[in-house]
């Protein structure tokens, strides 16, 4: 049977692929670095697919942390940015984390519907590949992308997964992936810093985040899933309550 991968980027472009393939869903800068973080490090992790889907399930888990952002800001009442480096300096991780994002959270939820869906990042690209290599024939790698740019940071993530795919005998399934695996091969991790996400960390004076993304590269073995609203390790399926 022919196995395929394609890249491709936006929360919309979803639709094309989630009936045929699993996806592996990016947002290096920084929600899938926030959710891989928090999954990995125990936290039971929701991403929420608007402010309102968040606060519904802040009212199913009223103990739980509300992260993130939209447009950029905080939104009220939540209890941080989506700052992985902030995060895991919490001793809290007994709480329930919900997560919003302007793409990366947007792009999970409309990945819902696919056969599978992986949050990936910089710190899980090869253990997702070697996951969803052996376990799928089709695989759409999607970049969240923000303010209708295909990010630099999630096209290197995106070419680092289609890579090993292509090692392990997936062909492309167009010119585009072809294009941007060839692009970032090889290619250091600094090299997002010509990204406008990673300027806009500089200008905001969150280099702890820009720095923990650099610094957490391949470091974890982990694969999580999205089963419904919540991220689980791969092969363990939803707890009761507010995961539906």
């Amino acid at each position: 049977m022919r196995r395929t991968v394609v890249i491709d980027c936006f929360p919309a472009s979803v639709s094309q692929y989630v009936s045929t393939h699993a996806v592996v869903a990016i947002d290096v800068i920084r929600a899938t670095t926030s959710i891989v973080s928090a999954a990995a490090a125990g936290w039971r992790c929701f991403a929420a697919a608007s402010l309102e889907e968040a606060l519904d399930l802040h009212r199913q888990l009223p103990d739980a942390l509300l992260i993130g952002e939209l447009g950029g800001n905080m939104p009220d009442g939540f209890h941080m940015n989506n700052s992985p480096a902030k995060l895991l300096q919490r001793s809290d991780s007994h709480r329930p984390l919900i997560v919003l994002s302007t793409s990366g959270t947007d792009l999970l939820a409309r990945s819902r519907p696919a056969v599978a869906t992986y949050p990936a990042c910089f710190r899980n690209f090869s253990a997702v590949a070697r996951h969803v290599a052996n376990a799928h024939d089709h695989v759409a790698i999607i970049g969240a992308g923000s303010r209708n740019e295909f990010r630099e940071e999630d096209q290197m993530c995106c070419a680092w997964i289609a890579k090993e795919l292509l090692q392990a005998g997936f062909e492309a399934e167009d010119e585009q992936t072809q294009r941007i695996a060839a692009r970032w091969d090889g290619a250091p991790a600094d090299a997002c810093l010509v990204s406008h996400s990673a300027d806009y960390l500089i200008r905001s004076n969150q280099m702890d985040d820009l720095e923990f993304v650099l610094n957490h590269i391949n470091d974890l073995e982990a694969v999580f899933q999205l089963v419904h609203a919540e991220i689980l390790p791969v092969g363990v399926a939803a707890l009761s309550g507010a995961a539906a």
